[in-house]
């Protein structure tokens, strides 16, 4: 056969008998599934859903507790001050002249009026005699005058002008006589010399320190009170005064200043300590200590405080309902044991262990604590604010402490 005119002939299987086989096969497999697939819309089915499980609650968490028992706490006024005598003044020699004589040594203590040095006399009395002359004379010539006067030989102007002559003269009479008296230099009030810078032959001016005299018979302890603190110090109150010699006495305000520093805005107290035997020293520190009034207080130890979300100082309590309280708490006496706080109910279950993973109006589970709980001893340490205004710190060095009645709180496990 040659190439061109060979034809290509097409493979043809449809004269085979078993051709037709594979399709009638493949067409019945796609109706059996077509059938099955369908006939979960019209068969349903018997197979049931497992029920979901129930959402679990969140197990409480347990917490130690303390119960705890209010007592009554004494509220004070702390500030440091200083010692003040109640007079305090440089003697100064009114006249000027030499020192005659000395009478009292430094250290003495002296009555107002005491004579503590002479100066020398010698001119100042030619002066009294030479002026009591002149009023002699004058006295004379007044005399003269007015008899002349009652004879009608004289004139009014010339008893006048001998008047003024007399009035002149007993005038240097009492000027001589003060200058005389100025020589001796004396104490003005009871107190103790405690300078003496003079000897016999020296020479003074008018107006020059001499000596310096101390009163300190009373003390006045001034302190500086707080903005904050002023509305609890008033006049009249008592207070306790420990002195830096350990010396302890008792005394009263007797002055609150109304006008505050502009440096430091605070307001100046005095207290008045009686101090007739002078045996307490002025100018040493001390520390005052005003009653200002009396709170309910919890004692407690400062690891049991804990803060809210926005930074406020509280103690967490469980109530009956085992949910968690934050109570806001003011410090009102902090002792090295433990301190006092205000803010709480009478009667309070403190949580003690577990504070910190548990929060405001949480369910936990309050198991009591165990151990000892520490006794309030010891005393009130400087820089505890005020009850009503732990927030606000004053600025100065006072503050409100406290003190309770009894020295160990009651507190049930």
């Amino acid at each position: 056969m040659s190439d061109t005119s060979q034809e290509r002939q097409t493979l043809s299987f449809d004269s085979d008998a078993g051709s037709k086989r594979s399709k009638f096969i493949a067409g019945g497999i796609a109706l059996l599934i077509g059938l099955w697939m369908g006939s979960g819309y019209i068969i349903p089915s018997e197979e049931t859903e497992e029920a979901a499980p129930a959402p679990l609650s969140p197990e409480a968490v347990t917490v130690a507790v303390r119960g705890s028992q209010a007592k009554s706490v004494t509220q004070v006024f702390v500030a440091e001050g200083q010692a003040l005598p109640d007079r305090d003044t440089m003697v100064r020699a009114e006249a000027g002249g030499e020192i005659a004589e000395v009478l009292v040594a430094k250290g003495d203590v002296v009555d107002a009026g005491t004579l503590i040095a002479r100066l020398s006399t010698t001119a100042r009395d030619s002066d009294l005699a030479r002026a009591r002359e002149e009023l002699s004379r004058a006295q004379r010539e007044y005399d003269n005058a007015e008899a002349l006067l009652d004879r009608g030989v004289s004139t009014v102007d010339r008893v006048s002008q001998a008047r003024a002559t007399l009035a002149a003269a007993q005038a240097s009479v009492t000027s001589a006589e003060e200058a005389l008296n100025n020589t001796e230099i004396r104490a003005p009030f009871p107190g103790r010399l405690e300078m003496l810078d003079i000897s016999a032959g020296e020479f003074v001016s008018t107006g020059e320190e001499i000596a310096r005299l101390v009163d300190n018979t009373p003390l006045t302890i001034q302190v500086q009170v707080p903005q904050q603190s002023l509305k609890d110090i008033k006049e009249g109150q008592n207070a306790e005064v420990v002195f830096i010699t350990g010396t302890e006495a008792q005394g009263k305000v007797q002055f609150v200043s109304s006008s505050a520093s502009a440096e430091t805005r605070t307001f100046t107290a005095e207290v008045r300590v009686e101090n007739a035997d002078g045996a307490i020293p002025a100018g040493i520190s001390a520390r005052v200590r005003i009653p200002t009034g009396e709170t309910r207080a919890h004692f407690v130890s400062p690891a049991i405080l804990s803060l809210d979300t926005n930074g406020t100082l509280g103690v967490k309590t469980v109530n009956d309902e085992d949910k968690v309280v934050f109570n806001k708490i003011a410090i009102v006496r902090a002792q090295t044991d433990g301190i006092w706080i205000a803010g709480l109910p009478d009667e309070a279950e403190i949580i003690t262990i577990g504070q910190g993973f548990v929060n405001d109006g949480e369910t936990v589970n309050p198991q009591p604590e165990s151990g000892t709980d520490a006794s309030p001893e010891g005393q009130p340490m400087a820089g505890v604010p005020e009850i009503d205004e732990l927030e606000e710190q004053p600025a100065g060095d006072g503050q409100i402490t406290g003190s309770a009645e009894a020295a160990q709180p009651e507190q049930a496990e």
